[in-house]
């Protein structure tokens, strides 16, 4: 495999798991204020999970246009 087609392939992967992690903050937010503790938990998950799934983006970019 290559290694645009193994950036795509994670890429579909962390993009699903970005996407679940964004619908926990959601749900969360729905619930306050019960929980109201977790905020940063959740939002620190999802900040990592977005921040991610960007840089392997921006690498799938570079390597298509190199």
């Amino acid at each position: 495999m290559t290694d645009a087609a193994t950036l795509k392939d994670e890429i579909k992967k962390l993009n699903a798991r970005a996407t679940a992690k964004k619908m926990d903050l959601h749900d969360l937010s729905e619930e306050l204020p019960v929980s109201w503790e977790r905020i940063p938990e959740v939002a620190q998950e999802t900040y990592e999970a977005f921040k991610l799934l960007a840089e392997k983006r921006a690498r799938l970019k570079a390597l298509e246009t190199a």
